[in-house]
């Protein structure tokens, strides 16, 4: 391996890049023509416009981006997260053009990729799961028996899904049907798969991922969990480490499980494996992402382990350097993602040129980002401007290092969720530990509208 071309944009592509060079390795960034004057393309050794800005037609564009790697020489592929970073069928072309693809097999993504095969798989490891349907369910009348035998609530999801799409909650046998059909439908539209299966819905739960790594010579670690369970509309806002329901002995048995999992499906990468933590403190198999994850920061803060420069030495062959009995966590970490959307306004996108970018610094504080001042956040991607890290030698310090930190944080032209960050940092329900995944959104429902307070004192000052 001698040059990686980066197939992705942003902050990841700016990480990755990162960990090339501190490799040694050439790096080509591809970017899409509202991406020409992204950091990514700037920090790269070589460019290249793949596509307009739709990403089907630049960064999604399988063909725009192994032509790309045709004319730079590039052997090696890096995917980073999103667009085809879990798509079995590039990383099955990148291994028959003999390029190196940065990730796992491509048999072990389309394994893992279909949520049905990847529960057998948790089966088979000895993890429990989630009560449900054995696989796929076709059709509504079948769906609605196993729903009536598991019990209300269900989700009904994707066998292909991710990123919270092609899921929905039936409460009752009444509202069934059309909600088993608008999950359908969206599962069409986002996967190309309309397939969908059925699992009983777990009360008050939180969401626990552990991070994994194997590598080809049937060496496994776990570093730790990572609690996302502060979401909105299941996309994750805050995550930390390590969290602050889990007690250690608890915390070995889901990595040990975590482990089992990628042992049981030949798994050679970096990933994750997720979970949901019920409020008996019973864990079950959820998923396993099959790539680098945007969280993955937070580990790399509480372990010392560069996680993508492993992802990469494991790519090119390489044995891992340390053991399970190696990995140490040191503090408490909690990363804030940063995102260019209004809380205000039920988090609506925020696009566009950022008048100003001061990103904060001192001890203990990390921001990855792609973003700089007078940098235009374009309307077509994710609307990520930045994520804070920060540490704490416990909990209580790492947040108020995380309110320090986001007090200093200075974004100008567009809105943030950096008034939200701080006002869920003064909840007595979050310094306590004590929420699930419906905290957000529940609060949401009942009225309440994150980061008012700061706007409206904010005003006030701009009136003086």
């Amino acid at each position: 391996m001698k040059k990686v071309l980066i197939a992705n944009r942003g902050e990841i592509a700016v990480r990755i890049i990162r960990a090339c060079h501190d490799l040694g390795l050439q790096t080509v960034a591809v970017y899409s023509q509202a991406d020409s004057e992204a950091l990514h393309v700037l920090h790269a050794d070589e460019a290249i416009c793949v596509g307009e800005a739709p990403s089907h037609r630049s960064y999604l564009k399988i063909p725009n981006i192994l032509s790309a790697c045709e004319v730079t020489n590039a052997d090696a592929i890096h995917p980073g997260y999103g667009f085809l970073s879990e798509n079995a069928n590039f990383a099955s072309i990148c291994e028959s053009c003999g390029l190196t693809f940065i990730g796992p097999s491509s048999t072990a993504i389309a394994l893992l990729g279909d949520k049905a095969k990847a529960k057998e798989i948790a089966k088979k490891a000895g993890c429990p799961v989630i009560p449900g349907s054995d696989g796929v369910v076709s059709n509504v009348k079948d769906a609605i028996e196993i729903s009536k035998k598991l019990g209300f609530p269900i989700f009904i999801k994707a066998v292909a899904g991710g990123g919270g799409k092609g899921i929905r909650i039936a409460h009752t046998e009444e509202e069934f049907h059309k909600h088993f059909l608008a999950a359908r439908a969206e599962a069409e539209a986002s996967f190309s798969n309309p397939e969908v299966y059925l699992e009983k819905m777990i009360m008050n739960p939180r969401h626990i991922e552990i991070q994994i790594m194997g590598d080809k010579f049937g060496n496994y670690v776990h570093l730790g969990e990572r609690d996302c369970t502060i979401q909105r509309r299941r996309q994750k806002l805050i995550e930390e480490a390590p969290s602050p329901v889990l007690s250690s002995k608890l915390r070995q048995r889901i990595g040990q499980a975590a482990i089992q999992i990628a042992k049981t499906a030949n798994y050679h990468s970096v990933g994750t494996v997720e979970f949901l933590l019920d409020q008996d403190q019973n864990f079950y198999f959820m998923e396993v992402n099959t790539r680098v994850q945007v969280e993955h920061t937070v580990t790399e803060e509480l372990t010392g382990v560069d996680i993508v420069r492993q992802q990469i030495c494991i790519a090119r062959g390489e044995k891992l350097p340390f053991e399970q009995k190696d990995i140490q966590f040191d503090g408490h970490i909690i990363q804030f993602r940063v995102n260019a959307e209004d809380p205000l306004h039920n988090f609506a996108p925020s696009p566009g040129r950022l008048e100003y970018y001061v990103p904060p610094g001192g001890p203990h504080v990390r921001v990855d980002s792609a973003c700089y001042s007078g940098y235009t956040i374009p309307p077509n991607y994710d609307s990520m401007i930045a994520k804070l890290i920060v540490k704490g030698v416990d909990r209580n310090a790492a947040i108020a290092i995380g309110k320090r930190a986001l007090r200093e944080f200075h974004i100008g032209g567009v809105k943030t969720t950096i008034p939200f960050h701080l006002d869920v940092l003064e909840h007595t329900a979050f310094i306590e530990g004590k929420y699930d995944l419906a905290y957000v959104d529940g609060l949401i429902a009942r009225g309440y509208q994150f980061g008012k307070e700061k706007e409206e004192s904010e005003e006030k000052e701009e009136k003086k």
